[in-house]
């Protein structure tokens, strides 16, 4: 499980490509410290296993079901992406419930600056839009957000200097793809309220 609050900026240093699915290399030495085979670190809200790690780069593959559900697949060399390893029982829960499961892909739609912060609005796939409200938690790339605006197909999100500088978010352009997790929460909710339903009938 991860909190959403991204630990540091790293970087693609190399793609291989195979066939059904992907290999990456990624520098990142916070997250590599203390990492060995078998861990996850969250790239760009997306859980992915260790497969290998050396100094302060580590290897993970990716398959094609995830490539095709999250914008892992437009990164390149050169790409940075947010990492996040998994909080640990205890800690602090500085943002909100994150899996790193990918529920679907937005589009950076527009940017505008102010003086001490910047409104982002980013559209949202029709199947996901039940779970955004004004105010609630959702995942952008692996950052825990609140919602400013829930609209019928897109949202808003304010953020503060400190997000510009050391996530994608400071990066991302309009037309640009992001990853995004809805609120775990919500589901659940939706799931037990549609079991309960059924019940009474």
């Amino acid at each position: 499980m991860f909190t959403g609050i991204v630990e540091e900026l790293g970087e693609i240093t190399a793609v291989e490509n195979l066939g059904d699915a992907c290999r990456f290399r990624l520098r990142g030495p916070v997250v590599t410290e203390g990492a060995k085979h078998g861990d996850s670190i969250a790239v760009n809200g997306v859980c992915l296993t260790v497969v290998d790690h050396e100094g302060d780069e580590f290897t993970a593959d990716v398959m094609a079901e995830t490539l095709n559900r999250s914008s892992l697949g437009a990164l390149a060399v050169g790409s940075r992406v947010n990492l996040e390893r998994p909080t640990a029982v205890g800690a602090r829960l500085g943002g909100h419930i994150v899996q790193g499961h990918v529920d679907g892909t937005g589009e950076v739609l527009e940017r505008k600056p102010s003086e001490n912060w910047e409104i982002v609005k980013v559209s949202l796939p029709a199947d996901l839009t039940r779970y955004v409200v004004e105010k609630g938690s959702i995942t952008v790339d692996g950052i825990s957000l609140t919602v400013v605006d829930a609209g019928p197909d897109y949202f808003t999100v304010s953020l503060i200097p400190t997000t510009l500088a050391l996530t994608t978010l400071g990066l991302k352009q309009p037309g640009d793809p992001v990853n995004l997790e809805v609120d775990i929460v919500a589901k659940y909710v939706e799931r037990l309220l549609a079991t309960t339903q059924g019940a009474a009938k």
